[in-house]
């Protein structure tokens, strides 16, 4: 006979947990508020500056997504800012005062100080509340890279995974899920300050599309001058084929963001599907999120999967 409990258990719906824990992220994982709220992950904004005048990174619900891109080409200047301690204490204190624990999974600390404002911010709360735990984990990871990074954790959640025990794996595992980027229009990294402006000039002159990838400590690296929007595209899925779990026998989920460029991430969501016959469903494409986007522009394209670490 079932009993009570076990009862409960199959009337459980799918992607959701009775652990007393909250799954939790930042904004710059690049999902979708849909997909942040099926996955019941919960999410802190990051905000941004375009113009002169302070929005939040709220999924593309204030300013959509496109209509960002295209202030930017013409000239529109943008910022962005992480949030702060105090955001991260007003965000938190809710889900404690509720009796729940804390899992917070950051953007990558090679990119952001929000890692550090997340643990500042859980180290203030000890006293306040010293039966809950906050822990945080550096994703080491950014867009919709640390959107599959989080997929996965909540997938291990509702099979049940406990909170240390999830963050031990996602410390474990966060160097196995890689990045990798390309963008067509260079002004944005010159701007930025990770491109010289007359290697951004000559760039842009002889169509020179930059391939990039997220190293071990987080950071974005180049690899490789790619000369061409087509050759970039497959060069970048060869790079899934050299670095994927068992190769064209990849079976899990990959994502691709993408900043105002439909035109350039189907041909490599195309080539995906086409070479990785067992994936989990087919390639999902997302846009590359107000902040990360304030810093590489439009027309960058960024593909995400599991693979072997990434470590040196």
């Amino acid at each position: 006979m079932l009993t009570f409990f076990t009862m409960i258990l199959a009337l459980k719906p799918k992607g959701t947990s009775f652990m007393n824990y909250i799954l939790s992220a930042t904004s710059t994982a690049d999902l979708t508020k849909e997909e942040f709220r099926n996955r019941n992950i919960h999410y802190l904004c990051f905000h941004f500056n375009l113009n002169g005048v302070d929005y939040i990174d709220d999924l593309g619900q204030s300013i959509p997504f496109d209509e960002f891109y295209e202030r930017m080409s013409k000239g529109e200047m943008t910022k962005t800012s992480q949030p702060s301690t105090g955001d991260y204490i007003n965000y938190f204190t809710p889900f404690l005062q509720e009796g729940k624990d804390i899992l917070h999974v950051s953007l990558s600390s090679g990119l952001s100080g929000e890692y550090n404002s997340a643990n500042l911010a859980a180290e203030m709360l000890k006293d306040q509340f010293p039966e809950r735990k906050i822990r945080i984990v550096d994703s080491l990871g950014a867009s919709s890279g640390y959107g599959l990074f989080m997929d996965k954790l909540a997938d291990l959640r509702d099979e049940g995974m406990g909170l240390d025990e999830l963050g031990d794996w996602a410390e474990e595992h966060r160097l196995e899920l890689h990045h990798f980027f390309f963008s067509t229009d260079l002004k944005y990294y010159v701007r930025g300050g990770r491109v010289t402006p007359i290697a951004g000039f000559f760039g842009n002159l002889l169509n020179i599309c930059p391939l990039l990838h997220m190293d071990e400590n987080g950071k974005l690296i180049p690899l490789e001058k790619v000369h061409g929007t087509k050759k970039v595209e497959k060069r970048i899925v060869e790079k899934m084929v050299e670095n994927a779990n068992n190769g064209l026998d990849y079976n899990g989920k990959v994502f691709i963001s993408m900043s105002h460029c439909m035109d350039l991430a189907m041909p490599v969501k195309n080539m995906v599907d086409e070479k990785f016959k067992n994936m989990n469903g087919k390639v999902v494409i997302h846009s590359i999120g107000t902040t990360i986007g304030s810093h590489t522009g439009p027309g960058t394209v960024a593909l995400f999967f599991w693979g072997k670490s990434r470590a040196k």
